[in-house]
């Protein structure tokens, strides 16, 4: 499909709340906020998770994989971290395609109460002293379901948004995805850091660990509640009207072959969202603390600081998107991992509270240039017709290979070479290959996703 704008008559109604005067869509405010919500809440749910993971990672290895190497154990607990991301691709070319057949709406109701099933299924797990090998294995196929549902996850929730947005405040709106994701960090970090300091090492290793995790059941039913209440989004309903009430049939092949450039330039703009992101939100509390021998409640409450400043920040950064462009955004935040990531790493390894607080700021702010632009920038490079599809292919497969596996990757080559500058060195990298990504990407702000038509805003006032 091309992306020029479609159009439809004047009188066409499509859902309630939203109807199309001429050749544009406009939305009512009421039904955007909403959207927004319920897209937001489970993409909280699904880094509640992650965060809660990663910000335990040292207890899970004791838990899960018995070792006498600390180091082992570690990198045992990420390597089950890790293999979910090996099937987020085929969560994507299942759950993708099947969006841009079947709905938004649908879809992401079935990730997420299969994200939370996954994540309260770790907190029913026996240790390894009382069933074995048995214990790993279980966590393994628990991260697997996981996996498997957030290869739908990102990139529906983001198109969700993104469709129902109007132009002018796609940037704006589509921040609160990511907002989401900073809420449930913290609110995995702050029960992580709360329960590290009140309950003994013994009762952590014992109980405390799945508290967080069977936290999952409950957050689950909110949000799917919250998703079922969604209607179609405006975009997706006008797929359905041009092909006269039939499902829109788009072949895999051609969400793949047939948008091979988009493709490559969504998996290098994912490249350096996600290693940047996952070396800063999942990783550096553990290196923190196995690699500089710190204070582990004192580190996990650093990282709680720098998500809460990146909390604040982040709608005025997607407000700042869609006045000055994606692109320049996404630019600042490449040429900042680019020649900071070094002197931010050296003063987080002088082990001084304003020192790691300084340090940690910094790649906190250069992250948000990338949060706040990616959940517009990303559904704009491909047309309505294989949005949800393509975009859940090239996300998973760039966070599968590169993403996920930071905390991994970073943690053996810290191990076989020595050098705890390593972290720099791999965002560095990032940063280029993101850079290369944006010169080459098109500007979207204020423009129209394509393959639809412009999208405003109701005024008050206006009938609806």
């Amino acid at each position: 499909m091309s992306a020029a704008t479609v159009t439809a008559p004047r009188s066409v109604s499509l859902t309630k709340g939203r109807h199309r005067p001429g050749d544009a869509t406009v939305t009512d405010p009421a039904l955007v906020r909403r959207a927004v919500k319920a897209a937001a809440l489970g993409n909280a749910m699904e880094w509640f998770d992650f965060g809660v993971y990663s910000y335990i990672a040292v207890t899970l290895g004791k838990v899960f994989f018995p070792s006498g190497n600390p180091t082992a154990q570690l990198l045992s607990t990420f390597g089950a971290f890790a293999a979910a991301f090996l099937v987020r691709p085929l969560g994507g070319m299942v759950f993708g395609p099947l969006g841009d057949r079947v709905g938004r709406q649908k879809v992401l109701a079935v990730t997420m109460i299969m994200m939370a099933v996954g994540t309260f299924a770790i907190g029913l797990i026996p240790s390894y002293a009382s069933i074995g090998v048995g214990a790993p294995l279980l966590l393994l196929a628990a991260r697997l379901v996981q996996g498997f549902s957030t290869g739908g996850e990102y990139a529906g929730a983001s198109t969700f948004i993104a469709e129902y947005a109007p132009d002018r405040r796609r940037g704006f709106l589509g921040s609160w995805l990511e907002f989401g994701t900073l809420a449930g960090y913290i609110g995995g970090a702050g029960l992580v850091t709360l329960m590290t300091a009140l309950l003994s090492d013994a009762d952590l290793l014992t109980w405390g660990w799945r508290v967080p995790f069977l936290i999952a059941g409950p957050m689950g039913i909110i949000g799917l509640y919250l998703r079922l209440r969604l209607e179609e989004t405006p975009a997706f309903a006008a797929e359905v009207e041009k092909a006269e009430a039939s499902r829109p049939k788009v072949p895999l092949r051609e969400m793949v072959a047939g948008q091979w450039k988009a493709l490559l330039l969504c998996m290098g703009l994912v490249l350096v969202f996600n290693v940047t992101d996952y070396m800063l939100l999942s990783y550096m509390p553990s290196y923190l603390t196995s690699e500089l021998h710190y204070d582990e409640t004192h580190g996990l409450l650093v990282v709680l600081g720098v998500m809460a400043l990146m909390m604040v920040v982040q709608p005025f950064a997607g407000a700042l998107t869609d006045r000055v462009g994606r692109r320049p955004v996404i630019a600042a935040g490449c040429a900042g991992f680019l020649f900071l990531s070094v002197p931010a790493l050296l003063l987080i390894r002088q082990g001084s509270l304003a020192a790691v607080g300084l340090g940690m700021a910094a790649l906190g702010l250069l992250l948000v240039c990338f949060t706040a632009a990616m959940p517009a920038a990303l559904p704009a490079l491909f047309p309505t017709r294989v949005r949800y599809g393509s975009l859940s292919i090239g996300f998973n497969v760039s966070v599968s290979l590169f993403g996920g596996t930071t905390p991994l990757v970073v943690t053996a080559l810290i191990g076989a070479t020595g050098n705890l500058m390593m972290p720099a060195y791999y965002m560095m990298a990032a940063a280029v290959i993101g850079g290369f990504a944006v010169w080459r990407m098109a500007e979207s702000a204020g423009r129209p996703l394509p393959g639809s038509a412009p999208s405003l805003e109701r005024a008050p006032g206006d009938p609806a």
